[in-house]
């Protein structure tokens, strides 16, 4: 009985989740999950993959960028800056320093698996060290106290996501690190079992329930140390339990479109980390647990490219740090190779050419997260002789439409528009409902301005004083002197869809003072132009409503009717409207400047009308 028992239940995991939950599978992973100490998933440094599969040019360049790290010192990270977050909510000093360690680690060990002479070994031995003797592993705006102790082991991000480079550098390095002790792989996993594996074990964290970045990211780290630290069978299989349940609980929470509602800037730490999971769990079970076909996840990993405008931008909604290839090679072709989704392998060997992966690998590790993703590279190189023969090609889609998350884009004659519904309670939340956003010839035209640096205000009841959260940065109307609130309740609704335009009511967005009964925007585009048409009725007249717009090309607005974009025009109605500028470049933090340059300015065309209804309509050309 069984024998019998026990094949049914692995011809169950064999087949495909295909809408199902991963909780299912807790019962049976006592029969299919690798046993501790055994999980080998990559070859090791020394073994001969490393010297016969990776190409000459990508192996110079991970040993050139360790090289710049050979005989530099370790950081003592400073208690003093740590705590600047609760003096005066500078969270950035710290966590540059503290991810440029991380960094310099990550470097090393990817030197020394390309090269594999023993050269960086004792500064890798000494980064191990230190590691080990740090206080805690996480950064101070996750942390509850002033200064880090050591009984504090709260998981956080940057907790679970060292401990992940750690082990995976122990585990990839483990024959030459056991050459000269074997003493520190098992500190390693002593500091592991203490910072990670027992209080996210033991604590009901809240974002083991969380439908956003913080569970599948903190997953992916712990069931990484789950499977390459956790000797004890019984705690190996209840901590992989818990997992699967986090998973669920992420997984459920996401629209059936597959849309990421904290923007295409946290996809990859989103969606992309509950593929990490996955593929973690396909190779220890053996295949056994296996969602590739699942159209869900499907949906998930195509938003990497159904949010790509083209020439490497990115829309760039939510709490977005960039906008050009947010979506990192190392886990775009795994994760598009695991779903089997041909665009997104053509996406992925697309990025690699342009940003020339052969002699750039290093570069492009460099820039695969807050610091490199040791995990993610050694994956994804294992996989490099079939992406070497994958055909480029930028996912330049004709339109898409988001339906559960109501974002629309469509292009043509060289010009992209796309606009967002949805509400303003979505995770990473900017009041941004109704915003449009135009690219001109693979440029920025009319612009989502992302987000700055984080501070102690960016996720606290301060959050909607910051001007990148507010409407009035956004390129939407400002309804009788009124911006957008903040809430679920202040949403879009659809009126009607199309391939080439999108049609939606914004009146719920705004607050009751603002007087509007009904504000529909509409946003087409035809091979020339973009046009918005907002048709609006108040129920009173209060202030100026104006209608926003946010470049980063100078605008002129010296020939009424016409406001000059570089190449490019806005028409508007100038009995209808005033044009004028307010230059907002002082407002850009080092950040923002990375994105966009060191200009930022705010067309404001005022309706002159004092009267309840209208239709206003403007064409860019």
């Amino acid at each position: 009985m069984r024998k019998t028992a026990i094949l049914s239940v692995l011809l169950l995991l064999s087949v495909a989740v295909c809408g199902q939950t991963f909780g299912q599978y807790k019962a049976a992973l006592g029969d299919v999950l690798v046993a501790p100490g055994q999980f080998a998933p990559l070859p090791q440094a020394g073994a001969a993959f490393w010297r016969d599969s990776l190409p000459e040019p990508m192996r110079q360049s991970y040993i050139s960028y360790g090289e710049q790290y050979l005989k530099r010192p370790w950081t003592t990270l400073p208690t003093s800056v740590f705590a600047q977050f609760k003096t005066n909510g500078n969270r950035v000093t710290y966590e540059q320093q503290c991810f440029a360690k991380r960094r310099q680690l990550a470097a090393l060990v990817m030197a020394e698996v390309a090269e594999g002479k023993g050269r960086f070994l004792p500064d890798i031995i000494d980064g191990i060290g230190s590691f080990c003797e740090e206080t805690w592993w996480g950064i101070p705006a996750h942390y509850g106290s002033k200064v880090p102790r050591y009984e504090d082991q709260t998981v956080d991000l940057f907790n679970a996501e060292t401990a992940g480079l750690v082990v995976w550098a122990c585990y990839v390095l483990r024959p030459q690190l056991d050459s000269f002790s074997p003493l520190l792989c098992q500190r390693v996993s002593r500091e592991v079992q203490r910072r990670i594996l027992q209080p996210a074990q033991k604590t009901n964290y809240w974002w083991k329930k969380a439908g956003m970045n913080w569970n599948p990211w903190i997953c992916s780290n712990w069931l990484s140390c789950v499977l390459l630290c956790e000797n004890d069978r019984q705690q190996q299989l209840q901590a992989v339990g818990q997992i699967l349940d986090c998973m669920d609980a992420f997984f459920n929470s996401y629209p059936e479109d597959g849309g990421c509602d904290e923007g295409p800037g946290y996809w990859d730490r989103a969606a992309a980390s509950l593929y990490e999971c996955l593929a973690l769990l396909d190779r220890a079970t053996n295949g056994r647990i296996d969602a590739h076909q699942n159209t869900k996840l499907r949906a998930m990993a195509a938003y990497a490219y159904k949010t790509y405008i083209g020439n490497g931008y990115v829309l760039s909604f939510a709490d977005s740090h960039d906008n050009r290839y947010m979506q990192q090679l190392n886990i775009v072709y795994p994760f598009a190779s695991y779903v089997d989704d041909p665009t997104m392998r053509r996406f992925a060997k697309y990025i690699g050419e342009d940003k020339d992966y052969l002699h750039q690998a290093a570069e492009l590790y460099d820039r695969s997260g807050n610091f490199p993703t040791l995990g993610r590279e050694l994956f994804f190189l294992h996989s490099i002789g079939q992406f070497k023969r994958e055909k480029a090609a930028e996912p330049l889609l004709p339109n898409v439409w988001l339906n559960n998350l109501q974002i629309w884009s469509a292009r043509a004659g060289g010009l992209f528009a796309a606009m967002k519904g949805g509400h303003n309670d979505e995770s990473h939340n900017h009041n941004d409902v109704g915003e449009v956003v135009v690219y001109a010839d693979g440029e920025p035209l009319l612009i989502d301005p992302g987000v700055g640096e984080y501070t102690s205000k960016t996720f606290s009841n301060d959050r909607y004083s910051i001007w990148t959260m507010q409407s009035g940065y956004h390129n939407l109307p400002q309804i009788n002197g009124c911006d957008q609130r903040n809430g679920k309740d202040y949403k879009a609704s659809v009126v009607s869809s199309s391939k080439t335009s999108l049609t939606l009511e914004l009146a719920a967005a705004y607050p009751e003072e603002a007087a509007v009964s009904s504000w529909q925007r509409s946003v087409s585009l035809r091979k020339n132009e973009v046009s918005i048409t907002d048709r609006y009725r108040l129920q009173a007249y209060k202030a100026p409503t104006r209608l926003i717009l946010m470049t980063t090309v100078r605008p002129d607005v010296s020939r009424p009717g016409i406001v000059t974009l570089g190449r490019h025009a806005l028409h508007y109605d100038p009995r209808q409207l005033t044009a004028t500028v307010d230059d907002v470049s002082p407002q850009l933090d080092p950040l923002l400047q990375g994105m966009w340059g060191p200009q930022m300015f705010r067309l404001v065309l005022t309706v002159t009308s004092e009267q309840l209804q209208g239709t206003i309509k403007t064409l860019i050309k």
